[in-house]
């Protein structure tokens, strides 16, 4: 008897999930997008420098970066916007022998630093004062948004009226009215950068640079309820 009445309170607890897993749904996608200008830039730049041995390249490289990044402040970047990013220190090898055999004709030192400009118009201006006095390498530019998360808001309240539009048309279509939201998540945002290609460059007298537009996007996937 006991199993009996076990078995039957189950049943009457199993009965609404299943009316609820039977219920007429819907699952649709949306996507939203904002264009914005970007408000900062992100350079990585830095100096390579050769020595006899590795103790002259290195310290040839450091001063060499201390000047850069002097040129760096006095152009306006703080130094929270200033990071080392990449240092390195190597064997130059000589490969013209006929032997095969590799030779050590001195050495290399490179270090790297990353620069947050968060005024635009000065991108140039950074970039011509960092290298009249020491960087010699420029590895890329990348525009972004110092506050993002509005713009992204922007793209995400346009992506849930897409997907509503659409959900909207498909049960339209079906003979259907559209019933209350059952579930909704988010499946993917995203701000991509816009890049400059790296370079190698000595000096130049002026750094034409076009920031363009970046496109902040957002995707939800939203279940809705269907009537009859």
């Amino acid at each position: 008897m006991r199993m009996m009445t076990a078995l039957a309170t189950v049943a009457c607890l199993a009965t609404p999930l299943l009316a609820e897993e039977q219920r007429p749904m819907i699952t649709v996608t949306g996507e939203g997008s904002v264009k914005v200008s970007p408000d900062m830039a992100t350079i990585s730049l830095g100096v390579m420098v050769n020595g006899e041995t590795a103790k002259a390249a290195l310290d040839a490289n450091s001063t060499a970066l201390a000047t850069v990044i002097d040129q760096l402040k006095a152009a306006g970047i703080a130094d929270k916007d200033i990071q080392t990013s990449n240092l390195s220190l190597g064997p130059v090898y000589d490969y013209s022998s006929l032997s095969g055999v590799q030779k050590v004709t001195g050495y290399s030192a490179s270090n790297m630093v990353t620069v947050q400009v968060r005024d635009i118009s000065t991108v140039g201006a950074v970039l011509d004062a960092s290298v009249t006095d020491g960087a010699n390498t420029l590895n890329g530019i990348t525009f972004g948004l110092q506050e993002p998360s509005p713009r992204l808001d922007e793209a995400r309240a346009e992506a849930v009226a897409e997907a509503r539009r659409k959900a909207e048309l498909l049960a339209a279509a079906a003979g259907a009215s559209l019933g209350p939201i059952i579930s909704i998540s988010e499946t993917g945002g995203y701000m991509p950068p816009v890049p400059m290609a790296g370079m190698a460059f000595e000096k130049s007298d002026a750094v034409p640079i076009q920031a363009g537009q970046l496109a902040i996007t957002a995707a939800v996937s939203v279940t809705y309820a269907l009537g009859e």
